[in-house]
């Protein structure tokens, strides 16, 4: 413990109002304090009536993140928020962290998504919807951590669902991401329903269900794990009809009506037997999209992404989505569009048999992608990372991931190394000085210095231009290597770029990241990790995402993307950067060096943050 005598200690902060910062956390003086503005950490929030829980040991291997999801659909919007519990597994020896429990602290009630007009939504009425919902929840943006925006089917589709996607993302807390795409959601909305749990629970795959409002999101998974995803254009409310008359009708609603042999448009008086008709219609669609190889060119048509490549060896189906609430017999309410009349259809399919595997039972309907985007959109780094300057490195939003294709070698091979990093930053356009890139590297083998120089010496060269430009370097790793490497490269290799390098986090090409504030005493940092924003998600086989763009789009006028470039089709992929500059205290993964624990308070824009371990004040 230091000197309490030392000068140091007489610089230390001790009470309210005086500031502070990461290094001072060494001095072993700073712990009943409040935050006033200018910190480059947070900390770790404390359990104040559980013994074990105040050791700030147990505080360091236990870290608490607020999340929240919200979930923009094609007929639904809500919010809910959720609390993560991470754990380290010191008996293995690793810094990495796993997801140990998620507890659910407040669910939005579902409203209706506000539209202005048949190509815009309504971004003021939104606003209200998710600002009554962080009020009612009691919980303030600067309380949470992590969580996504899912914008997703008919939603995504409007004119002006980035500008709304980008803006609720800044307004909705410190790291809350944008993302959007049909990927993204059938993954989130699986894991959200509880299929990931049954096919794990099962030993077998599962097949997640999720229907919307203006999509049918299908998530194959098997061992608790998404393995393959894809979109149908099947939905509750591709139509929408007030005393009898057309009043929404998207395009996919107009492809429907015809199938089923009718001629729609905006402002016709139609017979209620008739909408039971096409929803009917719409119901054999779906089963007729789950065939397979024996899909009909009709059904394929409706698929905005490649179709499932198989369907085998599946032992059960699951629905989510506002659908399934009457699919399961949940909700008997009307809302005026075809969601309960589907749902009625696809249960009887099911009664009789007509679908190739057997229900299994509801966990989560509506709720599933809001459950999803905010419990399963985040990782903690490992806990021996090398942050040169927190202040400056960090908070930081919407890093490019790249993650050359180099395996370590048990001889690392300098230049191999740096000619992958060259050649990957060229695939993905991440070339120049000014690239806002994550460097995403395998290690693998013994912490050998040898080894770890010659790695650095590669990262130095497949860098050259970012570090003779002055610009911070962010690389992430799989392996627990950081601190040393991060140390070789400042010391040995003479980079004299700020330097962050953390470790315990699974990444790949594609991905965009963000990046928290430092949290204390775990000296953790959060990763929240988002898919390619309007595009396809990348976490399974390179599947195409097909872009409509009229009302006779399943007659066959369609194209696709199969690479990871993106095109731009009236909303082009725009990313805000937002970065946190405070105090540059570095930071080599520093301990308390005693007992105490310390309470403290949040005002406003600090570069760090607090662990909690429950849901207390900050």
């Amino acid at each position: 413990m230091a000197d309490n005598n030392s000068e140091d200690d007489k610089k230390a902060p001790t009470k309210a109002g005086e500031g502070h910062q990461l290094g001072d956390h060494t001095m072993g003086d700073v712990f009943f304090h409040e935050h006033v503005g200018g910190e480059d950490h947070d900390h770790d929030d404390w359990f104040d009536d559980v013994p074990l829980e105040e050791n700030p040991l147990w505080i360091q291997d236990n870290v608490h993140l607020t999340s929240v999801g919200i979930d923009i659909g094609s007929s639904g919007t809500q919010v809910i928020f959720s609390r993560i519990h991470l754990r380290r597994l010191a008996e293995e020896l690793t810094s990495r962290y796993y997801v140990v429990s998620r507890e659910q602290l407040y669910l939005s009630p579902v409203s209706l998504t506000p539209y202005a007009s048949e190509t815009a939504i309504d971004d003021d009425k939104l606003a209200e919807i998710i600002g009554q919902a962080y009020t009612d929840a009691g919980i303030d943006k600067a309380d949470v951590d992590t969580g996504a925006v899912i914008l997703t089917g008919e939603a995504l589709r409007r004119e002006n669902a980035q500008a709304i996607s980008a803006m609720l993302s800044e307004q909705s807390g410190d790291l809350v991401c944008a993302t959007a795409g049909h990927h993204m959601e059938s993954m989130l909305a699986a894991y959200g329903s509880g299929a990931a749990q049954a096919s794990l629970d099962l030993g077998q795959r599962v097949l997640n269900i999720d229907i919307g409002g203006g999509t049918t999101k299908l998530a194959l998974l098997e061992a608790g794990k998404v393995i393959a995803t894809a979109a149908v254009h099947i939905g509750g409310r591709l139509q929408v009809t007030e005393d009898g008359v057309i009043v929404r009708l998207d395009p996919a609603g107009r492809t429907h009506a015809r199938r089923a042999g009718f001629e729609w448009k905006l402002g016709d008086t139609i017979n209620p037997d008739d909408l039971d008709v096409v929803a009917a219609g719409m119901a054999k669609t779906l089963i007729a999209a789950l065939a397979g190889k024996d899909m009909p060119d009709d059904a394929a048509r409706l698929y905005l992404t490649d179709p499932l490549e198989s369907l085998d060896g599946i032992a059960g189906m699951m629905f989510s989505g506002g659908v399934a609430e009457y699919v399961y017999k949940r909700e008997e309410r009307d809302f005026g569009d075809m969601g309960r009349r589907l749902g009625h259809a696809i249960a009887r399919e099911i009664e009789a048999g007509n679908f190739r595997w057997p229900l299994l039972p509801a966990h989560e309907c509506i709720r599933a992608t809001a459950l999803g985007a905010s419990e399963y959109s985040v990782q903690l780094s490992g806990n021996t990372s090398y942050i040169s300057k927190p202040g400056v490195l960090l908070p930081r939003r919407n890093l490019q991931v790249v993650q050359p294709p180099y395996e370590s070698e048990d001889d690392v091979d300098a230049d191999a190394l740096a000619k992958a990093i060259l050649n990957h930053r060229t695939i993905f356009d991440a070339e120049g000085a000014d690239a806002e890139i994550a460097l995403a590297l395998r290690w693998r083998g013994p912490p050998a210095y040898e080894r770890i120089l010659a790695f650095a010496k590669g990262i130095r060269a497949g860098l050259a231009d970012m570090i003779e430009a002055g610009k911070p370097i962010y690389v992430m790793l799989d392996g627990d290597v950081a601190q040393t490497l991060g140390a070789v490269l400042r010391e040995d290799c003479g980079v004299e770029s700020e330097i962050l390098v953390i470790d315990g986090v699974m990444l790949m090409d594609f991905d965009f990241i963000d990046l928290g504030k430092v949290r204390v005493p775990s000296y953790t940092v959060p990763v929240t990790i988002k898919s390619l924003v309007f595009s396809e998600d990348p976490r399974g086989p390179r599947s195409v995402e097909r872009i409509h763009h009229n009302e006779d789009e399943h007659r066959g006028h369609s194209h696709s993307h199969a690479h990871g470039h993106s095109h731009s089709h009236g909303h082009g992929h725009t990313h805000s950067h937002s970065h946190g500059h405070g105090h540059d205290h570095g930071h080599h993964h520093h301990d308390h060096g005693d007992g105490h624990s310390h309470t403290h308070d949040h005002s406003h824009g600090h570069d760090h943050s607090h662990d909690h371990g429950d849901s207390g004040k900050k």
